[in-house]
């Protein structure tokens, strides 16, 4: 490990910066205006590249190896699945060092990941953002509202913590085993928002809207709003109101519309929606028996359009289940080597 530089401020660490992707790109900068020197970037593309030129300037980009031997802290801010063997790669060259502060961005991994850098001594953190980066200096200006999730050894754990706090932003502690769901709720949240509007957007402009984003950003930024203020009683729409009908005359048009993902989607977050309401008592279970009808899988029901237990018609049994969500399939493993070219540039 390279000697600390006695013209930095106590406590201030040479960060190696291992994946100058939007995430690493950006925390390194915002470490950097904490005190700390980077020491050094691996950056593999010419987007990577041009990030660490704008937002490290100065810091050499370096071979992976060599940012390991500079590095007090060691930031790996790379994809989830590259992440162990990379740590396992490391270890293989014995490039990690007792004392050294490892330190990666993943939400899926919690420190267990790590295992092969501490058995040489290192010390573990995990710390993730939980914001999406564009990988510009504005997201610098994002870190104060934002959280990360960290996770550590209790007696390292105020290290981790520290590190979020000097970056401008909120650490919550995540138990090891809880990484894994911790992760899904964000990914829920927040990427399958991105999948909801492309699709809303896109079916308005099959039927000639302009400027669907026009359309839909007041609407999905109140949604929003009212969500994260209020739950689940902000909750409108048809579902909410048991209007059964106009449920049947949605999926109708997405029956006949070439767009089987929205289709798909839009069935499967109104039963996810029809049985949380029901579960709440915003639903009576003959509104939710007869909207579940309509979003059953396979041919739309034949009934009449309010459907069986709707008010005012015949009683209902108790409201079927919806269906589970399938499991995330498996992604292929990361690359095997540290410095090989299957190396990707970074989260």
């Amino acid at each position: 490990m390279a000697g600390t530089d006695a013209s930095r401020r106590p406590g201030r660490l040479g960060v190696g910066i291992v994946g100058a992707g939007r995430v690493g790109s950006v925390l390194g900068a915002a470490l950097r205006s904490a005190g700390h020197a980077v020491v050094g970037v691996s950056a593999v593309s010419e987007a990577s590249r041009e990030r660490a030129e704008n937002l490290l300037p100065g810091v050499p980009v370096l071979e992976i190896p060599d940012i390991i031997e500079r590095a007090e802290l060691v930031l790996l801010a790379v994809p989830d699945d590259a992440l162990p063997d990379l740590v396992e790669g490391l270890a293989r060259l014995g490039a990690w060092q007792a004392g050294q502060l490892v330190v990666h961005t993943s939400g899926r991994y919690g420190t267990a990941v790590l295992a092969p850098a501490r058995a040489a001594g290192a010390i573990p953190l995990a710390i993730h953002p939980a914001m999406t980066f564009t990988g510009l200096s504005l997201d610098l200006g994002r870190l104060p509202d934002s959280m990360f999730g960290v996770t550590a050894p209790s007696a390292v754990l105020p290290i981790a913590q520290a590190l979020v706090v000097e970056m401008g932003a909120e650490p919550v502690v995540i138990e090891e085993e809880s990484r894994p769901l911790y992760h899904a709720a964000l990914a829920h949240a927040s990427n399958h928002l991105v999948t909801i509007a492309a699709q809303s957007a896109q079916l308005l402009a099959d039927l000639g809207v302009q400027q669907p984003d026009r359309l839909l950003g007041p609407l999905m930024k109140a949604s929003l709003e009212n969500a994260l203020s209020s739950g689940e009683g902000a909750l409108t729409g048809p579902v909410a109101r048991g209007d059964a009908g106009t449920v049947r005359a949605h999926r109708a048009a997405l029956d006949a519309h070439d767009a089987a993902d929205t289709r798909q989607a839009y069935l499967g977050m109104a039963r996810a929606t029809a049985l949380r309401a029901l579960e709440r008592g915003v639903l009576t279970p003959a509104q939710a028996e007869a909207i579940l009808a309509i979003l059953a899988d396979g041919p739309p029901s034949p009934e009449a359009p309010d459907g069986p237990g709707a008010p005012g018609g015949p009683p209902s049994s108790e409201a079927p289940d919806g269906p589970g969500a399938p499991d995330e399939p498996p992604r292929p493993d990361g690359p095997n080597v540290p410095d090989g070219p299957g190396i990707p540039d970074g989260r």
